[in-house]
């Protein structure tokens, strides 16, 4: 039988390496948990409307001969590498096992690509044909678009303007009881604020994007510095952009500074996924 100091002992042992398993379970970036605001709106209802607009989108495409069919060879290679990453996104949300993932390419000359909640993708041909991005840069580029359906930004984004509406309804209301000021006036005036209130939230979508999926990315085997090479070519193509102060998205530079300082968290995952591989 162990003593009562023995007993102690032993359990501030058990403690302490509970504690460290604690500590070592997650490797890789930090971003806090998902916001509350997400809560506000059912994500089935939302993932359901994604899904019809996403359908009418490919049917649009289809009849102004856009949609690249599936045996197109960008179309193989987008695939291919989502294939990678789908299957890294079920940790940060537990939906995504039931998702219906789907990617398609329009043949538009804008630089852009985006995932809908539900896990919808589409890229456009302008971002892989003016930028010339290889495997590793498309990994981060759809990584990112991932990660804002896995973290839920739009449904955060929709539960922010309920909220703020909401407020801003009553507070026009007051107005317009105590100081007789024309109700019409104080619901364009709180809504303006309201609008102001959602540009901080905008930026740190994204830079949680590009941190989320970078980790994605590496876990897939893909290489997360190509997120530096990926935002130089980004910056390049966009001169002229506005300064980061007056856009919802961070400036080019700022992205690639929170990616180098974030490197040393994912380089070893990336290094494992890579030395995994026969």
């Amino acid at each position: 039988m162990l003593s009562k100091r023995q007993f102690i002992h032993q359990c501030a042992g058990c403690a302490a390496g509970l504690f460290t398993t604690s500590l070592l379970a997650r490797e890789g970036v930090e971003v806090g948990k998902t916001s509350a605001f997400a809560n506000l709106v059912p994500a089935a209802q939302i993932e359901a409307s994604a899904s019809q607009q996403y359908a009418q989108m490919l049917k649009q495409a289809r009849e102004k001969n856009a949609l690249a069919p599936d045996d197109h060879p960008e179309v193989i290679r987008l695939r291919a590498i989502a294939q990678k990453l789908i299957p890294q996104s079920n940790e940060w949300n537990p939906r995504a096992r039931d998702w219906k993932w789907e990617i398609n390419l329009i043949g538009s000359a804008q630089i852009n690509a985006f995932c809908m909640p539900g896990g919808k993708i589409a890229f456009y041909h302008g971002i892989l044909d003016k930028l010339q991005l290889n495997d590793n840069e498309v990994a981060m580029v759809m990584g990112h678009e991932i990660a804002h359906a896995l973290r839920e930004h739009a449904r955060e984004r929709m539960g922010k303007s309920e909220a703020t509406n909401v407020i801003a309804s009553i507070g026009s209301a007051l107005a317009s009881a105590f100081f007789k000021v024309d109700q019409n006036l104080t619901d364009a005036v709180a809504k303006q604020g309201a609008n102001l209130l959602t540009l901080k939230f905008s930026r740190e979508d994204e830079t949680e994007a590009d941190l989320v999926g970078m980790e994605l990315a590496a876990r897939a085997g893909y290489d997360p510095r190509s997120g530096v090479t990926l935002w130089q070519k980004m910056s390049a193509a966009n001169k002229g952009a506005p300064p980061q102060w007056l856009s919802t998205h961070p400036s080019g530079s700022s992205r690639i500074k929170e990616i180098e300082a974030n490197l040393n968290k994912v380089m070893p995952l990336y290094e494992k996924s890579t030395q995994a591989k026969p």
